[in-house]
């Protein structure tokens, strides 16, 4: 199976295990059901944004559709990519806990390119870890400037940006979903 017929195999699954109509998805994320249908059946290549939608509506972290469910602990490997407006991001390893899910992404920001993310799940954070370039993250009005060997950390719970104003950005992202009952962070995820 190919990127797109697996991400579609794994949200059909998702969606349905937590009884979910396609409808009410569509409503929930802002993705058109037809969008929603042709992604499911594969037949679509999903964005990263609209990943997010549909994992954020769904209460769960974006590596539920990247990579198949794993028992708790630690689970590595290069996973897809998936490309957004502005962001290239390969799911790297996936760590999961009583407390939280850690997805771990090598990111490329690219030149010139502004990704305005919407808000995650409640308690969600990410950090970046510059390794090339300087990159723009966080929240609108509290943007931070990270060059090689730094990093930022900001809620994603709330909207936020990506960007690189003067080449590209080669970085590790680490976005951490905090599990809170069913429905929420990734218990359950897969």
């Amino acid at each position: 199976m190919g990127l797109n017929e697996d991400v579609g195999r794994r949200l059909r699954a998702l969606r349905r295990g937590m009884d979910v109509s396609l409808s009410e998805l569509a409503r929930r994320s802002g993705v058109g059901k037809g969008t929603l249908s042709e992604l499911e059946s594969g037949r679509r290549n999903p964005t990263l944004e609209t990943l997010y939608a549909l994992t954020t509506a769904l209460g769960r972290p974006l590596s539920a559709v990247l990579s198949d469910p794993a028992p708790p602990g630690i689970r590595t490997g290069n996973g897809p990519g998936v490309s957004g407006s502005g962001v290239t991001a390969v799911l790297l390893e996936r760590y999961e806990d009583g407390e939280a899910v850690t997805d771990v992404f090598r990111v490329t920001i690219h030149a010139g390119a502004v990704q305005e993310s919407r808000a995650h799940v409640p308690g969600t954070s990410e950090s970046l870890m510059v390794l090339a370039g300087t990159a723009v993250v966080g929240r609108p009005g509290d943007l931070s400037t990270v060059g090689p060997g730094a990093s930022a950390r900001w809620s994603a719970d709330e909207p936020h940006v990506y960007g690189a104003p003067d080449g590209d950005v080669q970085g590790v992202l680490f976005v951490r979903y905090p599990v809170t009952g069913e429905g929420r962070g990734g218990r359950g995820a897969g």
